[in-house]
Formats: structure tokens, C-alpha cells, sequence
């Protein structure tokens, strides 16, 4: 069977179902092909069901400190397979929600694995997208104008290492856990090793984190990063910078993990009942059929220009399999991006110095823009606005006044380079810092904008003070 579309979109994650709906808004007839879940990693095996965890680790880390409000709580008990549950229905709600969308939107839906095929009888140019099943269906045939390849990215793994998804395990074994192990050793400390340490050690897990790098959490600004690491080490994690996992010692025996990790100065030994690895993702392209076209690659990931355009100009690339910053949000930018310029809207490219990043562990961290690292290497003289959440009285009432808000400046230009903050909402508080960024403000700007009082927020305003050192309650 043969059909034709305007565009084929090929993955059903936030990238590409938001790429369908906007396309269908311009007046595209769009078909989406999915092998697996609309929704994507993020939905079923990512952002949400580990937020949906973190929440419950929140609530018990919380419940433990309920004495200090003036709450007799007695014999708490974690029920995993609640929160579990808890877990399954929010992504399930979501998952129902995408779903109506992408119909409301008259988007067609073909679940199968979508092939780009080279010219034929269908087109002298590659792009004609097959369609393949599962249950041995005949495929189907997709002539279109327009492909938009947003098939995500798998976890990537460490040579000669084996994951069983049992003792050693990639972050979406973690999600299905069905009792809390005792200890678990945590490899990689970039955003997602650092949230699943945050859970884990909340809910009692014995956590110990390893990291090739200097620093945890990869380029996050320095004194953030610090910060971080002073607060789980403070909670009971062990972190081990510097560290060279020895994947030649990794043996499972008895049940447990067997493992060592070289340091600067010593060799450490780790015995512990699971290990998770948290070491980068690897684009989804293997099976696309992309060698029947000119489309480029490089390190793993298609090359694009800055409207998601690949070398077949027709054919458009999107989210984790073109690299870059790998986060939802933009897959589902850089979507509405390519969509717009297959209509001719003359969209603006992405400015990566405009996205929001944000870890949600506890201390929940966001930053927008420069560290401050990067910013003196890139030559700028900088002014720096920083105040911590001791001075904010909603931190006092909310019982968590750790953390700071950081604001960094270009001293000649009083342009913003970049807003940090790490600590209690810290993801929610910097959508204000990315508007800012996005207009150009400048620190004084937000000095003059009202803030409410009481509330977290007040910490973003005395940090535009304090870049003058004008702070009020520092």
C-alpha cells in the first residue's frame, strides 16, 4: 500500500509529536511513524517517570523532617510498588494525553519501523519512507515532500561491559525496580546519575557515585557544581571525582556487584547490589536506511544546519540524534523549528544560550547561558551578582534555605551572560531568568522589577543587586 503526505515524521517522541501537531497547524498532511510508544524516552522511560520518583523521594525526605513543622509522624513506611504504580499512571495520563493530541490533530499514526529508502519508482530523490511491521503486515509505502528524522537516543555503554538489567543496569532497568536495593554504585555523574543519586540516598539506598571528570555534573558552573556535591556528600553520598572505573574488575557474584575504581592517589573497591550506568546516550540511527541517502554523520549523530536541515535538503534531522543538548525541550524547539521552515515561516534558529538546563535532584539545579568559567575564556570581564537562599524568608518557611542564585555579566555591556541557581524550585524559578536572557535584560532590569514577598523568587532579585553590590538582605 502507497501513501502520500507532505511530511513523514519518523519517531513519536516530544521532538517529533510536537514537529507533527505544529506541521499540522500549517496546514501539512503529516503521517508519524513510531515503533514503540508515542511519547518517546522521555515519557516512558525518562523525564517524567523519574520525575514521577524523585517526587515520592521528595515527600519521604520531607516526612522526615515533618517534627520541625509541628507533624508527629510515626512508623513511615516506603510501599515501592505504590509509588510505582503512582508512576505507571502519571506516564499513562500523559501518554493518553499525546495520543488525543496527535488525533485531534488529524495526524496519521503507522506503528512499525520507518525505513528511508533511495530513489525509485516512488521519487528520483531519496526519501520515500517504508514502513515495516511487526506482525509480518505488508509494508506500507510513504511518498511525501518532507522527512523529519526525530528517532532519540539509547543509553550508551562502556566497552567489553555486559548489562543485565538486573545488577548492572542502565537508568530505565532503575525505573522498574521492584524493591530498593541496599547500596547501588552510581558510574557518571552528569545529570542523570546525579538525580537518580539524589533518589536513591533519599529513600535509604547506600550510594556511592563514580566520575572520570574533575567535577560533577559536566560544564554546570563551577560554584554550582560544588554546591551540589557539598549537599549529597552532606546526605550520605559518596562521590569519587577523578575516577577511572576498572571495567576489567566489574564481576557479579553472590548477588552483588564487584567492582574497583582508580583515583589519583589509591584504588578504590566497591561492593554493592546493583550498579547503574549513567555514561551519555547514543543516537537512534542504525536501522534508518540513512545510507541510501547523502545525509552526513559524524561522532554518531546526522549533521544539520541551524534550520534542522540535513545535505538532502528535503530531509530534516532533530533532538538527540543530531547531538547537541540532548534535553526535551529542545527536540520539541528544534521540531516546531523544521516544521516552520518546510512552510516557509522564516524561523529563527536556536540559540543555545537561551535554554533553560535543569537537574532535578536535591538541590534541584537550572542555568541559562555562560558559566562563569566560559565566560572568561571567551575574553568577557565579568561582574558577578550571587545570594544565597539564607537571605530569602520563603526559604526559612519552606524549611530549605540552602543554595544560591548567581548572575553573571559582561561588565562592559551590562548584558546578562548567564543565571544560575541551585537549591529549592530551582527548576521552576528559572523560566524568569530565561525570559530575561531572551530579552536581553540586563541585571538592573530585574533589580526593578517587583518581586512578591515572601517568595523564592526574591533571591533572583537581590542577586541583580548584589551585581552592584546593592543587595538589601545580604
Amino acid at each position: 500500500m502507497t501513501k502520500e503526505y507532505d511530511l513523514v515524521v519518523l519517531g513519536g517522541g516530544i521532538g517529533g509529536y510536537v514537529a507533527a501537531i505544529r506541521a499540522t497547524q500549517l496546514g501539512m498532511s503529516v503521517a508519524l511513524v513510531e515503533k514503540d510508544k508515542l511519547g518517546g524516552t522521555c515519557l516512558h522511560e525518562g523525564c517524567i517517570p523519574s520525575k514521577a520518583l524523585l517526587k515520592t523521594a521528595e515527600m519521604y525526605r520531607q516526612y522526615h523532617h515533618a517534627s520541625e513543622f509541628g507533624l508527629e509522624i510515626q512508623d513511615m513506611q516506603i510501599n515501592l510498588n505504590k509509588a510505582q504504580e503512582r508512576k505507571e499512571k502519571v506516564v499513562n495520563t500523559l501518554f493518553q494525553g499525546v495520543t488525543n493530541l496527535l488525533n485531534q490533530a488529524k495526524v496519521d499514526i503507522y506503528k512499525g519501523t520507518g525505513r528511508i529508502l533511495g530513489s525509485s519508482i516512488f521519487s528520483p530523490m531519496p526519501g520515500t519512507v517504508s514502513v515495516e511491521y511487526d506482525d509480518g503486515k505488508e509494508n506500507t509505502t510513504l511518498t511525501n515532500k518532507f522527512v523529519l528524522i526525530a528517532t532519540g537516543s539509547t543509553p550508551s555503554n562502556l566497552p567489553n561491559l555486559t548489562v543485565d538489567g538486573e545488577f548492572i543496569m542502565h537508568a530505565h532497568h532503575a525505573l522498574q525496580l521492584e524493591s530498593l536495593p541496599e547500596s547501588i554504585v552510581i558510574v557518571g555523574a552528569g545529570a542523570i546519575g546525579i538525580e537518580w543519586a539524589s533518589l536513591l540516598q533519599d529513600l535509604g539506598v547506600e550510594v556511592s557515585v563514580i566520575e572520570s571528570n574533575a567535577t560533577i555534573l559536566g560544564e554546570t558552573d563551577r560554584d554550582v557544581s560544588k554546591e551540589v556535591q557539598k549537599q549529597l556528600e552532606a546526605r550520605g553520598v559518596q562521590i569519587f571525582t577523578n575516577a577511572q572505573l576498572d571495567i576489567g574488575s566489574v564481576e557479579v557474584k553472590n548477588e552483588q556487584v564487584h567492582l574497583q575504581a582508580k583515583t589519583k592517589d589509591r584504588v578504590v573497591d566497591f561492593l554493592a547490589d546493583k550498579m547503574l550506568l549513567a555514561v551519555g546516550r547514543e543516537a537512534n540511527i542504525a536501522e534508518l536506511g540513512l545510507q541510501n541517502t547523502s545525509i552526513e554523520m559524524e561522532n554518531g549523530v546526522i549533521q544539520t544546519n541551524d534550520t534542522c536541515q540535513t545535505k538532502e535538503n528535503h530531509i530534516y534531522a532533530i533532538g538527540d540524534c543530531i547531538g547537541g543538548m540532548q534535553l526535551a525541550h529542545v527536540a520539541s524547539a528544534e521540531g516546531v523549528i523544521a516544521v516552520e521552515h518546510m512552510a516557509n515561516a522564516k524561523p529563527k534558529p536556536l540559540d543555545t544560550m537561551h535554554v533553560p538546563i535543569c537537574v532535578y535532584s536535591h538541590p534541584e539545579v537550572a542555568s541559562v547561558g555562560l558559566t562563569e568559567e566560559k565566560a572568561v575564556e571567551l575574553g568577557y570581564k565579568v561582574k558577578i551578582g550571587s545570594f544565597p537562599f539564607q537571605g530569602i524568608g520563603k526559604a526559612h518557611i519552606n524549611g530549605n534555605p540552602s543554595g544560591f542564585n548567581k548572575i553573571i555579566i559582561d561588565e562592559k555591556t551590562e548584558d546578562i551572560l548567564g543565571i544560575h541557581i541551585v537549591g529549592s524550585h530551582a527548576t521552576e524559578l528559572i523560566s524568569e531568568a530565561s525570559l530575561a536572557k531572551m530579552l536581553d535584560a540586563t541585571a538592573w532590569e530585574i533589580s526593578q522589577t517587583i518581586h512578591p514577598h515572601p517568595s523564592l523568587s526574591e533571591g533572583l532579585f537581590e542577586s541583580a543587586l548584589a551585581v552592584d553590590g546593592l543587595e538589601i538582605h545580604g
